[in-house]
């Protein structure tokens, strides 16, 4: 089994777009796909709506998406061709305690493409994406933290120029491979070969 990751410094930068084009592009992969999303302090793990609660059963939820037109992520994962997606949700910090039920998830998987930057404190994927839009100045922390791990950075274009980043230096992808989105088109013929190049001499598929 192969384990992809894609990440990325912000929200609203392509990230679930690679995701929905990876699944599309590589049908035979057979992919579960995860979106995980981890909320701060007034939000609901539950439902990713703001609440008061702090009860420990509104710490994780996972949800498997079985309708593929509700508009929601993990629902652009089934209609681009995923065999099934989830729905991680967890406060900041608790992600933990919601891997035994994506390691369970993944044990059943014959490939798997996850959308976050924490999961890599947990797993050791075969791929790590990283997208990046230079213009967006926002850089997360758990983005910094695993920059410089990225196989591939994919960038509008393919063109990192000056970024508005601050604090973020450019060292920490200096000769990793930077690939082009060119959106609407998110997943290029070359991000494709990349990924493909990648994963063939450890995946059967």
């Amino acid at each position: 089994m192969a384990i992809v990751v894609v990440g990325g410094h912000t929200r609203n930068i392509g990230k679930t777009s690679v995701v929905a084009g990876l699944i599309a592009a590589l049908p035979e992969m057979h992919w579960t796909a995860f979106k995980v999303t981890q909320f701060g302090h007034g939000m609901c793990s539950a439902n990713g709506e703001p609440c008061d609660c702090e009860t420990a059963e509104h710490t994780v939820a996972v949800s498997e998406e079985r309708d593929g037109a509700t508009g929601t992520d993990s629902a652009r994962y089934l209609a681009a061709g995923a065999a099934r997606s989830f729905w991680v949700r967890t406060r900041q910090g608790d992600l933990s305690e919601a891997m035994p039920r994506i390691r369970k998830e993944l044990a059943r998987a014959e490939n798997a493409v996850i959308e976050s930057n924490s999961i890599m404190r947990f797993l050791r994927p075969d791929l790590y994406l990283s997208v990046l839009d230079p213009e967006t100045e926002d850089f997360k922390e758990s983005a910094k933290y695993f920059l410089d791990r990225a196989d591939a950075v994919l960038v509008a274009e393919g063109e990192l120029g000056r970024p508005a980043w601050k604090g973020i230096s450019l060292k920490l992808v200096e000769g990793t491979p930077v690939l082009a989105m060119r959106p609407p088109v998110y997943v290029t013929d070359e991000v494709v070969e990349f990924v493909r190049a990648r994963l063939r001499s450890g995946v059967v598929v």
